[in-house]
């Protein structure tokens, strides 16, 4: 979630919304497209907004593989672009507006789990600009999750990184991007992020509005923290706890205003998203999506009209069988208006 409009609703094609009766509220949400098959495992989606014609915006995905890449799709579903011979690549998410050599620049950066490292692309071309170490002096590296944070009253651009084990504490490192000698790089001003120790932390997703990054420690709960790094390490909340079959996955934010909206989270093992309101996620799961994805790891959204398509934004989630499954907003929401109602 990068990109916000609050007008969306008056330039919304006429849509008509069925009721939702009890007996519908557990069949499963057919995705609007299904992208064509990367070469091993989707893992991971980011969505690139086309500032010209949002119609002609981009869904970014990872292959997670030692031979692995990073695939741009159109709206359809097509293969447009690929960046290929990355060594495990797990997320990827994007970010607006760095300033390289003199130029705005959108960039996406996507870990690569076996050199230990952040591979940075710029947008739409992806073409690559830079990288970041992560992790060093650690004995446990091996970055997976990412998200990127734009601080809106600065223009400062951070990427929150986590790895595949870390410590209880401080598992998740925060990078500052800076430019150097013409490329971009990044330095370390965080450590923060509690971990049960249950399995791992994949996961992040950034709300930069509201200032709050959040992280699924799976098999536990999802953990909010402050995402300036001047507001210190302090824990906020936790959520969700009890509420996945077994891990706790992919993670986006829909917003419907400066302050509200939706948080879907992946219930990975059931084939569900679980959804929490964006201004109080700790008052509990408001609805329980179940969706034709399976076994999603990743998902990104927005709110952005990008055409007849999907006038109200797209949900992308990954799902086995090496794809990525794009909804139009519109079925999303028309299910958990109708789970709030029960």
């Amino acid at each position: 979630m990068k990109k916000v409009n609050y007008s969306i609703a008056l330039s919304v094609l006429p849509f008509v919304v069925s009721c939702v009766g009890q007996s519908q509220l557990g069949k499963k949400l057919e995705p609007t497209v299904v992208t064509e098959t990367v070469m091993y495992d989707t893992d991971d989606p980011a969505i690139w907004i086309n500032p010209q014609d949002a119609s002609k915006s981009i869904i970014i995905g990872t292959d997670k593989d030692t031979n692995g890449g990073l695939y741009a799709f159109n709206l359809d579903g097509k293969i447009i672009n690929k960046v290929l011979g990355l060594k495990r690549p797990n997320n990827v998410d994007i970010e607006y507006g760095f300033e390289l050599n003199g130029q705005k620049t959108d960039i996406a950066a996507t870990t690569e789990r076996e050199t230990n490292k952040v591979k940075l692309y710029s947008l739409p071309d992806l073409k690559e600009v830079g990288e970041i170490s992560v992790f060093e002096g650690e004995t446990e590296r091996g970055p997976m999750g990412i998200s990127m944070y734009k601080n809106p009253q600065t223009g400062e651009i951070f990427a929150i990184v986590g790895r595949k084990s870390g410590p209880n504490d401080g598992y998740l490192w925060q990078y500052k991007l800076i430019e150097k000698d013409g490329k971009i790089t990044g330095e370390a001003v965080r450590k923060f992020g509690k971990y049960s120790g249950l399995k791992e932390i994949e996961s992040i997703a950034v709300d930069d509005e509201m200032g709050y990054i959040y992280y699924s420690d799976e098999m536990f709960g999802v953990h909010q923290y402050y995402t300036d790094p001047e507001k210190g390490t302090e824990e906020l909340a936790v959520f969700g706890k009890g509420d996945f079959k077994s891990d706790v996955e992919g993670i986006s934010i829909y917003t419907t205003s400066a302050n509200t909206g939706y948080i879907l989270v992946s219930n990975q093992q059931k084939d569900t998203f679980n959804v929490y309101l964006r201004e109080n996620p700790t008052k509990g799961r408001i609805a329980e999506i179940p969706v034709s994805t399976k076994e999603s790891d990743g998902s990104e959204v927005t709110n952005v009209n990008l055409g007849a398509k999907f006038p109200k934004g797209v949900f992308v989630a990954m799902s086995n069988g090496k794809v990525f499954h794009l909804y139009d907003w519109r079925i999303i929401e028309e299910r958990i208006k109708a789970n709030m109602k029960q």
